[in-house]
């Protein structure tokens, strides 16, 4: 095990006796800078090449709003971005991002913020406060065609205060406890230079063509990379902005994102993007499932030590999903069906017999790994063929049919469709359609490719779908379970379920001041959820687990709380604390026209075991 290092913590308070800005800030406000947090980069990286992976399919869109926005190359675009403040990955404080300093308003609604005036867009264009004003005037217009921001912006955000360039201030519609507070008002901000209208009829200040105009436009990054080149559906290219980059002057930034470019190649088929991997043409490769693990990671690279391996645990909080089920389907609106399915998916045997126990079983639906937000009380449905058919004949599918799949009295037959994104998961969903059948349930396989699949979800074209969602530091409801998502294309209800008793939960949940309250109803709704049986919990993955060549390098220890992807392993640019080490590039390729061998290795950090 690699012990964490222990620094030692301290918040540094800043007391102003008077406003900053005549006739605007309020008097003795504590700014707060926590500074003095531990570090997790390395001082020995080193700046400089190119990091090579590849995604498996072209994004849909670089808008970071509306229409197909919300797909894996979101992180990208989006999550990996800087925002005001940010979680320490280790101690899970608050920490500077764009902002220097923050202070608490006594009204506890309103958080100030001020702005480090070395922050620069990619574009070479000041990061002002007029960034942060404009994220109400983007997310607000009707122009994105994105319901959800239109109305989170309205209902959960009351103003963003401008005082002057560099300091301004986020004001929630109602009272939140500060824990909550930060979460709302921690903005990122727009480039609303790169926004600007081509004509004044836009009188909201957002293009009336916004979702076809900035479709494949991306904006200018607050991050340390941008994006510099695109051959569609073939390959996207990040570049740094360079060791100039403002984030350096947080401490917190050092030492990390250090390669020059970042180069994704589209490459459809996972198989031959190992092969690719295996023969020098990217520099890691995400060994997520079982059988690039312990079978495909013992080629004669691995064995002469050019490639090595990495496992490292994390406690990433875990975001609802499994089987998501359609209840605006037919049959599936019936709770007893639904209560039959969560009994003969068996994700139990699944994780056992085909990810080899590698994954753990999700408790509930909703999510875990939130504190007492979660409900330790409820367990994931046991596998239970015989009370699986007991359900589904109370929901009227009391016969079996010739081919042993169960019909009703209209002689419709018990199938549904699981739609799914990657091929690796089909052997996942056939272990899945095979142990159905002893219940006399059957399911098909509806494979679509990458981002279709989410769309065709979003869509809500679905009957079940298999999918996970990546989770806050508290958990999210109204997207995911309130009436006014349900039904409507481009929304997260997947499951499509409503009901008042649900509502009124999720509407309280979201005003609710008193923290200890707000976790009981949190629990509350994570039993309703389990009760209506609209989410069958399926597997979770608390590690990174990768391959690389050895000239890619990483601290020790390599992990943090919160590290998702060692590397940027074209799924998100994560933390960035590993680099390339140019000499063991040269070495190591050397050695392989030598024939000369180097010890196999493979690392564990269990730092962060659960």
């Amino acid at each position: 095990m690699i012990r964490m290092l222990k620094c030692c913590m301290a918040v540094a308070v800043l007391m102003l006796s008077k406003p900053l800005h005549a006739n605007s800030l309020p008097d003795g406000l504590q700014w707060i800078s926590n500074s003095n947090e531990p570090l997790f980069a390395s001082q020995d990286a080193i700046f400089g090449g190119t990091f090579r992976t590849y995604i498996s399919s072209f994004p849909q869109t670089f808008r970071i709003v509306g229409p197909d926005s919300n797909g894996r190359f979101r992180s990208w675009l989006l999550d990996s971005r800087p925002a005001s403040v940010t979680r320490h990955p280790i101690t899970n404080k608050w920490v500077p991002d764009i902002a220097t300093h923050w202070a608490y308003g006594d009204d506890e609604k309103t958080v100030y913020f001020r702005i480090n005036p070395s922050a620069r867009w990619s574009d070479g264009k000041p990061i002002t406060t007029d960034d942060y004003t404009f994220v109400l005037t983007l997310m607000r217009s009707k122009d994105i065609v994105a319901p959800w921001y239109n109305k989170h912006y309205t209902e959960q955000v009351e103003d963003i205060i401008k005082f002057d360039d560099h300091t301004f201030a986020v004001v929630s519609t109602t009272r939140r406890n500060r824990e909550e507070l930060m979460i709302y008002a921690n903005l990122q901000p727009r480039p609303a230079h790169f926004y600007k209208p081509k004509t004044d009829k836009n009188r909201d200040g957002v293009d009336d063509n916004f979702v076809r105009y900035y479709n494949f436009k991306a904006e200018p990054s607050a991050g340390p990379y941008y994006v510099d080149g695109v051959k569609k559906g073939k390959s996207i290219t990040f570049k740094h902005v360079g060791k100039s980059w403002w984030g350096y002057t947080n401490r917190y930034y050092q030492h990390r994102y250090n390669v020059e470019k970042i180069r994704i190649k589209v490459i459809r088929d996972k198989d031959i993007a190992r092969q690719h991997f295996e023969k020098g043409n990217m520099d890691s490769f995400w060994l997520d499932t079982p059988e690039l693990w312990h079978e495909k990671s013992n080629s004669e690279a691995y064995k002469k030590g050019y490639i090595q391996k990495f496992w490292g645990y994390n406690q990433v909080p875990i975001g609802a999903g499994g089987m998501w089920i359609n209840t605006s389907k037919p049959y599936l609106d019936n709770r007893d069906i639904r209560k039959g399915l969560s009994h003969v998916i068996d994700f139990d045997g699944m994780i056992k017999k085909v990810l080899r126990g590698d994954f753990l079983r999700k408790p509930n639906g909703v999510g875990i790994g939130q504190g007492d937000y979660t409900n330790s009380d409820i367990t994931a449905p046991k596998f239970s063929p015989e009370l699986a058919a007991k359900y589904f004949a109370m929901g009227g599918f009391e016969k079996i049919g010739d081919d042993g799949i169960r019909i009703n009295s209209k002689g419709d037959r018990l199938s549904f469709a699981v739609t799914y994104s990657r091929p690796y998961h089909s052997p996942r969903i056939a272990y899945l359609k095979e142990q159905a059948k002893q219940a006399g349930l059957e399911l098909t396989l509806n494979l679509i490719d990458g981002s279709s699949a989410f769309k065709y979800v979003l869509e809500k074209k679905h009957e079940l779908s298999f999918h996970n969602m990546s989770s806050g530091e508290i958990p999210s409801y109204w997207q995911y379970f309130h009436s006014d998502n349900a039904n409507k294309p481009q929304t997260n209800n997947f499951t499509n379920f409503s009901s008042d008793e649900l509502d009124n939960l999720i509407t309280a949940y979201r005003s609710e001041f008193d923290l200890e309250k707000k976790k009981a109803i949190s629990r509350q709704i994570q039993q309703q959820v389990a009760d209506e049986a609209i989410v069958i919990p399926g597997y979770m993955m608390t590690f990174a687990r990768e391959a690389h060549w050895r000239w890619m390098k990483y601290p020790t220890p390599a992990m943090t709380r919160l590290t998702e992807f060692l590397f940027s392993s074209g799924t998100a640019l994560d933390l960035g604390t590993y680099w390339i080490d140019p000499k063991l590039k040269k070495e190591t390729k050397s050695a392989m026209k030598k024939g000369k061998v180097f010890k196999p290795v493979t690392v564990v950090d269990e730092t962060y075991k659960l």
